[in-house]
């Protein structure tokens, strides 16, 4: 809300990473348009420490640190606005396909690492006097693994690519990339957990905290349902 030189802000905000640890909130308003509007949003600079904010930090499943933060009655100079006023949106869609490109590329990283363990451990593991590698359904499941992996990479290496050019395939690209990984990469560390056995879930094994941290990135910046919505109505140029 607009009180001369100064703007309100209320509201509050679930899932913020790190925002326990910040000094500076870079944070979104609407100050104009309808809930679903791109036009009138604006993006704040807003001290951690300011009067009316509050941040409750917790731990998530994949051990980082999240915040939830609320903003009650919070006023702000024009000084804080960053950028135009209303015109918000762009930038913050921007960072937002940066920020879902850069946990991909760390999901397919996890990917590689979870297929590389399953292998070596299947190597190892001895069943009925034979490493249970030599069982042909386990190599059928294995190889599925590495065939998601590298489809993977190569739909971020096109998704990056794409970004950066700013090509007309842009959108569809990051879609596609983090449905992938929601699909894909799911079925990746379903897979390692379950070849790895019961130990496979224990906090003793990394393989577990892997599998936690893959599952997290799946949900964040729109799970593989929402990104596959978008593929559809996003057409192809």
């Amino acid at each position: 809300m607009n009180d001369g030189d100064d703007w309100i802000l209320n509201g509050s905000k679930g899932v913020v990473f790190n925002g326990g640890n910040s000094g500076l909130i870079i944070m979104p308003a609407r100050t104009a348009g309808e809930q679903s509007d791109e036009d009138g949003i604006t993006l704040f600079a807003v001290e951690a420490d300011c009067d009316g904010l509050s941040i409750k930090s917790y731990a998530t499943i994949d051990g980082l640190q999240a915040a939830e933060i609320t903003l009650t009655d919070v006023r702000v100079n024009s000084d804080t606005v960053l950028g135009a006023v209303g015109e918000g949106f762009p930038t913050l869609d921007a960072v937002i396909d940066e920020a879902t490109l850069a946990v991909c590329a760390e999901a397919v990283g996890i990917m590689q690492i979870l297929k590389e363990k399953t292998v070596e451990y299947t190597k190892n593991r001895v069943q009925f006097g034979v490493p249970i590698s030599s069982f042909q359904a386990l190599q059928h499941r294995m190889v599925d693994m590495l065939t998601d992996c590298e489809q993977s990479y190569s739909l971020l290496l096109w998704a990056t690519m794409a970004n950066a050019d700013e090509t007309a395939e842009a959108k569809r690209a990051v879609s596609a990339i983090k449905y992938m990984i929601g699909t894909a990469g799911q079925k990746v560390g379903q897979e390692a957990v379950q070849l790895h056995g019961g130990m496979g879930v224990t906090w003793e094994m990394d393989v577990a905290h892997y599998f936690k941290r893959l599952t997290a990135i799946c949900q964040m910046f729109g799970n593989a349902d929402w990104h596959l919505d978008k593929l559809a109505d996003v057409p192809a140029s």
